[in-house]
């Protein structure tokens, strides 16, 4: 199937078959998306191309600007004077606990100090996309889904901070010539450029939006203010995902007009959402997992260690509820784009196990990604914020 429109055509189709296929099996929408796409991707029926995937790339580029956009609107101010700094401890901490535990371990198998903490570092990342679809799907109300969607939001930057010590210490033992602190500075840099500008873009779209009092009118405002965070955060070397979160924030904030603006938002975006899961889910490989061995194996299991311990002891420190403390871990688990793209910078690190540290990523991805929507559900039922029925 070579035409660029039957291949997305069979996109969209695939999609609304397996969210069929998962809703009957009790499945999260977002796993019979991902194997879906699979299924139909270039690795295995070769039904949709690898030159698709790419140039059907921007749109999982702005699907991921609106996830990030509708993540930032769930940060009201009066949110945060209810939970303090409860969500932005616990994000640090799962995100150092999942670095820790992941370098411990593969320093413990004899793997050397750079390898170990540029696999670490990476751990520490968790991929909102799928936990957001999951709440949404099951309309999951409670502290551990408060909690889950502002840690998952903070997280981006956590995890930027975290790889980036482990990257100045990498190239300064790898290179006696490299600039420590340059590299040391680089990571809070992208953040607060990040900042920057979702703040000027979320002041921008509250003043300008009170000119228009036509829904159509404000979808495509919304749909441009998003549109050019995703460029000028190309332009500038900033997290998309912060810039877009920070805009959401800024703007549900400040306008009086956003609940209205966010359900339209809302109502507009899940055929894109359907669109990037099932994109996702194209290019993820299979033939990978028997390459990955023992060292990828351990990965995938203290990852999942380091962040529910980090997670649980965030809790703990600020005193959050038993709910939290016992069910926020198991739902860090997803990991996707923010991973891979920093496994691509680790192998430029350090080339010599450059292709040990992609191959490991990228099946841990593909494992992470289709098994822990269904693991966050499962979760969330203990915790009794889905409905047991679901």
């Amino acid at each position: 199937m070579d035409h660029l429109f039957l291949q997305v055509a069979l996109l969209f189709a695939t999609g609304l078959l397996f969210s069929l296929l998962a809703k009957k099996v009790k499945l999260p929408s977002v796993t019979g998306y991902l194997v879906g796409g699979l299924l139909v991707g270039p690795n295995v029926l070769n039904l949709v191309n690898h030159h698709t995937l790419e140039t059907l790339m921007v749109f999982s580029n702005i699907a991921l600007g609106f996830i990030a956009f509708s993540i930032g609107s769930e940060f009201k101010i009066s949110y945060f004077k209810k939970v303090g700094v409860t969500p932005v401890v616990i994000a640090f901490l799962e995100a150092v606990g999942a670095v820790m535990i992941v370098t411990g371990v593969m320093l413990l198998l004899g793997n050397d100090l750079s390898f170990s903490l540029m696999i670490g570092s990476i751990a520490s990342a968790t991929a909102p996309a799928a936990t957001i679809m999951v709440i949404r799907q099951y309309k999951a109300k409670g502290p551990v889904s408060e909690t889950l969607l502002s840690v998952v939001a903070i997280d981006d930057a956590a995890a930027l901070i975290c790889f980036g010590f482990a990257l100045a210490i990498t190239n300064n033992l790898n290179n006696a010539n490299s600039n420590m602190l340059e590299m040391l500075l680089s990571p809070f840099i992208e953040i607060i450029v990040s900042l920057v500008i979702g703040l000027a873009l979320g002041l921008l779209l509250s003043y300008v939006i009170r000119y228009f009092k036509d829904n159509a009118n404000r979808n495509s405002l919304v749909i441009a203010i998003i549109l050019l965070a995703l460029g000028l955060s190309v332009i500038f070397h900033a997290s998309s995902l912060l810039v877009c979160m920070v805009l959401g924030a800024v703007y549900c904030n400040l306008s009086t007009t956003s609940e209205k603006v966010m359900q339209l938002v809302d109502e507009m975006t899940p055929p894109l959402f359907m669109l990037f899961f099932v994109l996702s889910g194209a290019e993820l490989n299979p033939a990978i997992i028997p390459t990955i061995g023992v060292l990828g194996s351990v990965y995938i299991i203290a990852r999942v260690i380091g962040k529910y311990l980090g997670a649980y002891a965030g809790a703990v420190v600020t005193k959050a509820p038993e709910n939290v403390r016992k069910y926020l871990g198991p739902c860090l688990i997803p990991q996707a784009g923010v991973a891979i793209g920093l496994s691509l910078i680790a192998q430029a690190a350090v080339p010599s196990h450059g292709q040990t540290i992609r191959a490991i990523i990228l099946c841990a991805t593909l494992i992470y990604e289709l098994v822990g929507p269904y693991i966050t559900k499962v979760t969330l039922q203990k915790a009794q914020e889905i409905a047991s029925h679901h």
